[in-house]
């Protein structure tokens, strides 16, 4: 999947700071949170993120937003290649 109509479809929501990241298989963060509402929109591989309310396998097209303070921890177990912004 090209991430170039991802990072296109964020930039008209209004996110910013958008940029492409990828994680080797076995990567894994531990619980953090972040000072604005952040987005992932997976278009390789696979992530699991939890939070306190649940937990969210994201594959190839899903997404994710994030709200700010929201206490969260990802990992892959596989590798994975996203869009992130934030607002």
């Amino acid at each position: 999947m090209d991430p170039k109509p991802i990072i296109e479809e964020l930039k008209r929501k209004g996110y910013k700071n958008i940029y492409t990241w990828c994680d080797p298989p076995g990567t894994f963060y531990d619980w953090h949170m972040h000072s604005e509402d952040e987005i992932r929109v997976v278009y390789k591989g696979s992530i699991v993120i939890g939070t306190k309310e649940g937990i969210y396998e994201l594959k190839e097209g899903d997404s994710l937003e994030i709200k700010a303070g929201t206490l969260h921890w990802a990992k892959t177990e596989s590798g994975v290649c996203y869009v992130c912004g934030s607002k």
